[in-house]
This record gives C-alpha cells, structure tokens and sequence, in this order.
C-alpha cells in the first residue's frame, strides 16, 4: 500500500474506527435526513436515490434556530433562489439581474395578464 501511494503521490491518513456516540453532530444530521427522505418517498421506498435531492434542498433552505439562519446562507452568504421565484421574478432577482423598478412591474403585470 506505501508503494502505491508513493507512485500516485497519495497521502494516507489513518482514523480511529467508527465510534457514533462520538460523531454526534453527523449522526443528528443522518436521522434529520432520514426522516426528510420519509416524507419524499414512495410507498415501496425503493425511489429514494431519485428523490434525495429534493430532501438536501428542504434540510438546506430550511431555517435553523440555532443558528439564525438557513445552512444554504450560512455556506453561500446568500438564501437560495427557490425555482419559483425565476418564473415569478421576485424583488430579489430583480435587484440581481439589474432591472429596474419599472421594468419589474411590467414583467410582473405581463405574467399576471397570461
């Protein structure tokens, strides 16, 4: 194994075993998980790999007491852009994509007329 790490330039690390009392933080974060992916899944829960996306989205824009703030703020600086709001255009990406106050109102009265 040294010889093959040296060939590739790896560096090994070695960890002590597995120990869940000691990986709180990962373990609290697995059970939110799994509860997420219960709510998300079929009844014969075999789509869950399908659908694990939509539980890290919920975990990442939901709001935490704790922190005061959304894990997806937190990493970014920023909330998410939620799908909805680039076909309603939100004051928000508003302000991002430049518009102006004006030009908001039209695409907005445009959406509502169609």
């Amino acid at each position: 194994m040294s010889s093959l790490c040296e060939q590739f330039s790896f560096k090994q690390h070695k960890s002590s075993m597995y120990n869940a009392p000691a990986n709180g933080l990962a373990e609290a974060y697995n059970k939110t998980l799994g509860n997420l992916l219960k709510k998300v899944v079929a009844k014969n829960k075999r789509d869950w790999h399908e659908r694990i996306g939509e539980a890290f989205w919920a975990y990442r824009t939901t709001f935490r007491t704790a922190t005061q703030a959304t894990p997806f703020s937190l990493v970014y600086g920023v909330e998410a852009v939620l799908p909805l709001e680039k076909q309603i255009p939100s004051l928000r990406i508003a302000v991002q994509e430049g518009l102006t106050t004006e030009s908001n109102a039209q695409l907005r009265l445009a959406e509502l007329e169609h």
